[in-house]
């Protein structure tokens, strides 16, 4: 469903965020975290194309996105 994956890109993103600032992970990973974090889209841009897709396919928007979108 759209809205899960909506969710699970955000989630991503906030992970990718996250991880660079975490001593426990290798210098390579969060090096590595910091260079998809430059092309990731931000939460807004995801928010958005996820709420283009249910539109497009005619579902209702979930709970999850109509709570942040509208």
């Amino acid at each position: 469903m759209p809205s899960e994956r909506t969710r699970s890109l955000i989630q991503i993103r906030d992970f990718l965020v996250e991880l660079p600032s975490d001593e426990a992970v290798s210098e390579t990973l969060r090096t590595q975290a910091r260079r998809l974090l430059r092309h990731y889209q931000s939460s807004t841009e995801i928010l958005l194309a996820g709420k283009l897709v249910e539109r497009r396919t005619g579902r209702l928007a979930s709970p999850f996105l109509s709570s942040i979108i509208e």
